[in-house]
């Protein structure tokens, strides 16, 4: 399957493939210096930066096995198993029988869970208020439009 097969349209244009690369220019620092700010906010908490993403993972997307979890943000299975027993230990998460699959539960949310993690997504969202205020509800969309695309094309 071509690369274009794989996000459902025709080829870029190679000045367009070529503007693609600095996306990934941005996407780097971003992604540190966002580790590094939430790396910060979250040990207010009492979280690491791991434990905070399988939260949030399970925040917006309900229920979800380890092994999902990893798949789902790249990771493996083993260091997704860490972060949830630390969540586990702390009360944030707990282990619910999966009608899928017997020897895989579901993790899930506790109800301290949802009330750490809630208030952590609050304080970021509010920081995130802090951006430019001529974005638009379709320059975001446009922006994770082409973060998807980038995905699918490098999830080989």
């Amino acid at each position: 399957m071509s690369e274009s097969e794989k996000t459902g349209g025709s080829p870029l244009s190679a000045d367009v493939a070529g503007r693609l690369s600095e996306v990934f220019d941005l996407v780097g620092p971003l992604y540190r210096r966002a580790y590094t700010k939430v790396e910060r906010d979250v040990a207010a908490e009492g979280l690491s930066v791991g434990v905070r993403a399988v939260l949030s993972m399970l925040h917006g997307r309900g229920p979800m096995t380890v092994p999902q979890m990893g798949r789902f943000q790249a990771l493996s299975r083993q260091f997704v198993q860490r972060m949830v027993n630390d969540a586990a230990a702390r009360g944030l998460v707990e282990a619910a029988p999966n009608p899928a699959h017997k020897r895989s539960s579901l993790i899930r949310l506790t109800e301290e869970g949802r009330t750490v993690i809630g208030s952590v997504l609050d304080r970021e969202r509010e920081v995130l208020r802090g951006v430019d205020g001529d974005l638009t509800e379709g320059d975001v969309d446009t922006c994770l439009r082409v973060l998807a695309g980038l995905l699918a094309v490098m999830d080989d």
